[in-house]
């Protein structure tokens, strides 16, 4: 009976795995393996650690105090400008970068279905955005969440058996976890710093806090949650093994054709499988992470209706999905929008970052002060998704103007001064007010 609530557990919580899991995910790590093996792997063990980090502190918080993020923070700057700003920032970054991204989801499961499938061209789209409708329908977030887990266990099977039949020497794949490195080239940093994007996503943070207010006990949820992300992140460094394979450009035939070679198994069969789920998964947790956060900033305004099963609640996954279905079926790509997206993420995850830490800092939301290690950690965190969000700025305004930078490691230089100098100015505050 243990092992099945542990289990069922796990399953839940395997939601952040499947949220930060997509195409984006698979595409990136894959190419990261095509062009550097294995070198760096590292960089996805960090990115899930932090993503554990972050994610049990949102978690945590919620389940000490009874309420999710979106409420403290409504409840704490009720009635002032700062309010009105960071809500209007959080309600553009997520729902607008989640129909956005949502559009690349089931692009990502439609490329994977007809893999498997190539006669479903023109209906494939339609059809998952039905199915993920229907899904989203079900009037039970628990069993949506189990449901969306299963899916995410799949997906890491079908690369994990690849990675094994592909067979790396054990010896470089522990090099490429436990020894920082940065190939030289213009595209590891990018790389490394798009590894660490795809794993450590805003949306996620305010995902589990929503879904964290039915779980009664805070070692319940780190169990699961820690046991789901680090599954997840064990998937993502089989898709990196999986790239691997690849000799030459990066693409997805030629991934497919590496497969059939080391595998023994069709190649369309397994990338196929492995891109349906990861889009599939993904074009469900978007619109589902776009609801909640929107819930926990005006829920209680009407409870009712932003209920799991109420009329706005509907109304939001609903839009988001419709958006992306839209684009994806005229295959037309917003990149107008995704520049958007890009630079409101850009801003949101530290913004929500600083937030969580602050908050986690609390006493009177937590029960306790965090210990020096455990604030250590959520500072090199932290720092990092200060690194990320300036990366995101960045790219999206080289895409806007249409320039590319031609200095990466200066830019990455940069990035790490000023994410010194802002996160260790927060920390400084932060215990100094908690001083006086």
């Amino acid at each position: 009976m243990k092992a099945r609530r542990n289990f069922l557990n796990i399953l839940f919580w395997a939601v952040i795995s499947a949220a930060f899991i997509g195409p984006g995910t698979i595409t990136t790590a894959a190419s990261s393996g095509a062009l550097f093996t294995y070198d760096l792997m590292w960089v996805l063990l960090f990115s899930t650690l932090a993503c554990i980090l972050l994610q049990e502190a949102a978690s945590r918080i919620t389940i000490r105090s009874g309420k999710n993020m979106g409420e403290i923070i409504a409840d704490k700057n009720r009635g002032s400008r700062g309010m009105l700003f960071v809500s209007v920032l959080i309600v553009l970054a997520i729902c607008g970068g989640a129909a956005a991204y949502e559009m690349g989801n089931l692009i990502g499961a439609r490329e994977g279905a007809l893999l498997l499938f190539p006669s479903l061209k023109k209906i494939v789209v339609p059809v998952l955005g039905i199915s993920a409708a229907m899904i989203l329908f079900v009037p039970s977030l628990k069993f949506v969440a189990r449901l969306m887990g299963s899916l995410v266990v799949i997906l890491g099977l079908v690369f994990l058996y690849t990675a094994f039949q592909i067979a790396p020497p054990v010896s470089d794949v522990l090099r490429g976890l436990f020894i920082p490195s940065i190939p030289a080239g213009t595209k590891a940093p990018w790389l490394a710093l798009a590894l660490m994007g795809t794993t450590i996503v805003p949306y996620n943070l305010f995902l589990g806090s929503g879904i964290s207010k039915g779980v009664k006990q805070v070692s319940e949820m780190r169990f699961g949650l820690i046991v789901a992300i680090l599954l997840g992140g064990v998937f993502s460094l089989a898709v990196i093994i999986v790239g691997s394979a690849v000799h030459g450009e990066f693409s997805f035939p030629a991934l497919s054709e590496a497969l059939s070679n080391r595998s023994g198994v069709n190649g369309n069969i397994l990338l196929g499988t492995g891109l349906f789920a990861a889009g599939f998964t993904s074009a469900i947790t978007a619109p589902l992470a776009s609801a909640v956060t929107l819930k926990s900033l005006f829920g209680k305004r009407d409870k009712k209706k932003w209920d799991y099963n109420g009329l706005y609640f509907r109304l939001t996954w609903l839009g988001v999905l419709m958006i992306g279905m839209t684009f994806a079926m005229i295959d037309i790509r917003p990149i107008p929008a995704i520049i958007l997206a890009q630079a409101l993420n850009g801003i949101l995850l530290p913004l929500v970052s600083f937030i969580l830490v602050y908050l986690v800092h609390d006493p009177g939301l937590t029960g306790r002060t965090n210990n020096i290690w455990n604030s250590a950690l959520l500072g090199i965190t932290l720092a990092t998704t200060v690194i990320i969000g300036l990366h995101n700025l960045a790219m999206a305004v080289t895409r806007f103007l249409d320039i590319e930078f031609t200095r990466p490691q200066l830019a990455f230089v940069v990035y790490a001064s000023i994410s010194l100098f802002i996160t260790g100015t927060f920390y400084w505050i932060l215990f100094r007010s908690k001083r006086t």
